[in-house]
């Protein structure tokens, strides 16, 4: 019997119990009272058995459904394997029938090719004695050839090898100078398409820059605080900053003159603090000036990461980027250094990509290449050796040291990436708008090349075209030949390269022409 009937039993049996006991606590004395407790407790008894065996039959029916899911289940789990194993069974057969057509075939193969190779033996026996008969015709036949010619065999051998031998020379000098020449052709035209991509990806600034900066004032009246009494503090101003104050008539302005911007800005910035303040005095100028170079310094940290951090220029030392910040207040022919080293920066990453190089280091020695033009301290050395000392210094990579100190030709090119330093700066520098130049100094130097090629001999006139960057120097047929003409074109541009100072590049070009004129009358 299951555990939940006998429960069931066991329940109603103590329920009967309960009851019994307490009618016989309150009604022992009553014999009516005794029977209605005896029958009841049968009643009792009579409902628990009944649900005892109502409970069991639910019971057993669950347990019949049950064991059919099961039987049901397993059943269907048995017919699936048994599915899997006649597919499996039939692919063996498969395979079976499959292997022993292949073997059929082989077999069949095999005794084919036993035959073809008895033929080939025969054909090949066949032309050995064909071959032998060949042999001792041409040997006869050499013979005779070298008793017509008079010559024997070796000797036309060695006649006819030394003939091929000329004419392959000739044809492979050929075949070398039209190889050369057009390598210089597709390298020219190569180049040129990567500069002109390069420049066109490239979007530059127009950035010119002077060696005066103007301080406006609210009225003229601040010019005399601004002077002192007996010049006292515009004298403490200048001593404080290096930089001169010119007061002229000029209406509500000040004139801060100096070839250092950086000096510049100080002074700038001091007289805007002195101003705003009204308390002007030498102790105060020297206070407020010494402020000002201090956030004037924190500021060109601040412009040298933000600029690495912009071209993506990562693990720089400090003092490179703070060199880097420094390029801000210097300029080069008017051109903002700063600007022209991110110009050049973004051409050299450009021009690298083209050429399948890295970019990123390209990029770091465009960025770094002119840092030796804001040393902390004056030297004789020129900017390019003394900024590939710097970056020495501060552990830069050595391509990129050779790079900054190569890029004006004064160190050797020991790596790929330094040209394209050199040709990307003369891009940036040469480019129209990038430099600023006085009209005379312009007019002056065109002037000066164009006088420089007329002074050899057999020039007969000397043009200096497109701003100065190409000079046409026609000469004499008669006194100069082409040979010369070469000559005087690269004696030309090592003198100019040697005498003259110019920003980019020149080019020379020598024309010789000859001209015969009649008239027909």
């Amino acid at each position: 019997m299951e555990p939940t009937i006998l429960y069931a039993i066991l329940s109603g049996l103590s329920l009967i119990l309960g009851v019994v006991a307490g009618k016989f606590i309150f009604a022992k004395n009553t014999k009516q009272q005794v029977d209605d407790a005896k029958s009841e407790a049968q009643r009792i008894l009579s409902e628990g058995q009944l649900q005892a065996e109502t409970l069991k039959k639910e019971k057993l029916l669950e347990a019949k459904e049950k064991f059919v899911q099961l039987k049901a289940e397993h059943d269907k789990d048995v017919l699936h394997r048994t599915q899997k194993i006649n597919e499996s069974e039939n692919r063996i057969k498969q395979k079976e029938q499959s292997i022993n057509q292949k073997d059929a075939n082989l077999d069949k193969q095999i005794k084919e090719n036993e035959s073809i190779k008895e033929n080939l033996n025969r054909q090949i026996e066949l032309v050995n004695i064909k071959r032998t008969e060949l042999e001792k015709h041409q040997e006869e036949h050499i013979r005779r050839l070298e008793k017509v010619a008079g010559l024997s065999a070796e000797d036309a051998k060695a006649q006819l090898i030394e003939s091929l031998k000329q004419e392959a020379a000739t044809r492979a000098l050929v075949l070398q100078q039209e190889i050369i020449e057009e390598a210089k052709q597709k390298a020219n035209k190569e180049a040129r398409k990567i500069v002109i991509q390069t420049i066109q990806r490239t979007a530059a600034e127009q950035a010119i820059e002077n060696s005066i900066t103007v301080f406006n004032l609210e009225s003229d009246e601040i010019k005399g605080s601004i002077i002192g009494r007996e010049g006292r503090n515009i004298r403490a101003i200048e001593a404080a900053t290096g930089v001169d104050l010119i007061v002229d008539d000029t209406p509500e302005a000040i004139v801060l003159s100096s070839f250092d911007p950086l000096r510049r800005e100080i002074a700038r910035l001091s007289l805007q603090r002195l101003v705003a303040d009204g308390r002007i005095h030498p102790a105060r100028i020297e206070e407020v000036v010494e402020k000002t170079k201090k956030q004037l310094e924190d500021q060109v940290m601040e412009i040298g990461e933000r600029t690495v951090m912009e071209l993506g220029v990562h693990g720089m030392h400090k003092e490179l980027i703070r060199m880097v910040g420094r390029m801000r207040f210097r300029s080069s022919y008017g051109q903002n250094l700063l600007m022209h080293s991110r110009e050049t920066a973004n051409l050299c990453a450009i021009m690298a990509s083209e050429l399948g190089m890295n970019p990123k280091l390209a990029k770091r020695a465009g960025l770094l290449h002119d840092i030796g033009k804001v040393p902390d301290e004056e030297t004789e050395l020129s900017h390019a050796l003394l900024g590939a000392k710097l970056a020495e210094k501060y552990g830069e990579n050595p391509a990129v040291v050779n790079a900054i100190g190569a890029h004006h030709d004064e160190m050797e090119m020991k790596y790929v990436i330094s040209p394209i330093i050199q040709a990307c700066d003369a891009i940036s520098g040469a480019r129209p708008g990038a430099r600023r130049e006085i009209m005379q100094q312009y007019i002056q130097r065109i002037k000066d090349l164009e006088n420089l090629a007329l002074a050899y001999g057999g020039v007969e006139k000397a043009y200096a075209i497109q701003a100065g960057r190409e000079l046409r120097v026609i000469v004499e047929a008669d006194k100069v030949s082409d040979n010369d003409s070469e000559k005087l074109s690269f004696e030309i541009a090592q003198k100019i390269q040697t005498e003259m100072t110019f920003p980019g590049q020149i080019k020379v070009t020598v024309i010789r022409e000859k001209r015969a004129v009649n008239i027909a009358r």
